[in-house]
């Protein structure tokens, strides 16, 4: 199931936009805050999905029925442009365990088309019986994606898992849907054209990495 929350408009258009401008992405510290910005957003949407139990909370005037998380959901960040998406599901799911994945692509042959996943770093807390969302804003091959969320199915047994992503690829999407099934829940703002050969989203908007905080070696 695909989740779209840039089919209508709203102020996560004018946070998106911020990101795929090259003009305004020569700020950096903007670049990071338009991706908290939309993280908060989306998580506020997402936190819709969870399930929740009723409490009683006293007022200065007596007492309130309202929800609340009796389990927080589980935040992984893909490393590093996840960071400061990230951050922006932190403010929303503030008592969420946080854990941490280091996954880089490599390109193998001149052309760059054909992408492999290298996974160097994983830690992340108890997984099993709790709803995961894993955070990588570009979801462009879903190799990444899907090498990852195997290797969690392999080791624990998550009670959801829902992917968080700004921008999204019928390619990636299509990966994700052959690969895992409809099991899990894909989030994005928008759903781009295509992949180039080099595996890049198009129009997308550049490496998150690199715009949030400079070209890597």
């Amino acid at each position: 199931m695909v989740i779209h929350l840039g089919g209508e408009a709203s102020a996560a258009h004018f946070f998106l936009s911020g990101l795929r401008d090259v003009n305004r992405q020569k700020d950096k510290l903007r670049f990071r805050l338009n991706l908290e910005r939309l993280g908060e957003i989306m998580a506020y949407e997402l936190s819709k999905k969870l399930a929740y139990e009723k409490i009683s909370v006293r007022t200065p005037l007596g007492f309130s029925q309202q929800y609340a998380l009796p389990q927080p959901p589980v935040l992984l960040a893909i490393l590093r442009a996840a960071l400061p998406f990230l951050n922006g599901f932190q403010r929303i799911f503030e008592e969420s365990e946080t854990g941490f994945i280091g996954a880089y692509r490599k390109e193998l042959g001149e052309s760059g088309g054909t992408i492999a996943v290298q996974t160097d770093y994983v830690a992340t807390p108890n997984l099993d019986g709790k709803d995961i969302i894993l955070i990588d804003p570009m979801l462009a091959t879903g190799t990444s994606v899907c090498d990852n969320i195997l290797m969690i199915k392999k080791r624990f047994k998550p009670k959801s898992i829902h992917l968080a992503c700004v921008l999204a690829t019928p390619e990636g999407i299509q990966k994700v849907e052959n690969t895992l099934g409809v099991q899990q829940m894909i989030w994005t703002f928008q759903v781009d054209e295509k992949l180039n050969q080099q595996a890049y989203i198009v129009p997308g908007l550049g490496d998150a990495g690199d715009l949030a905080f400079g070209e890597k070696l």
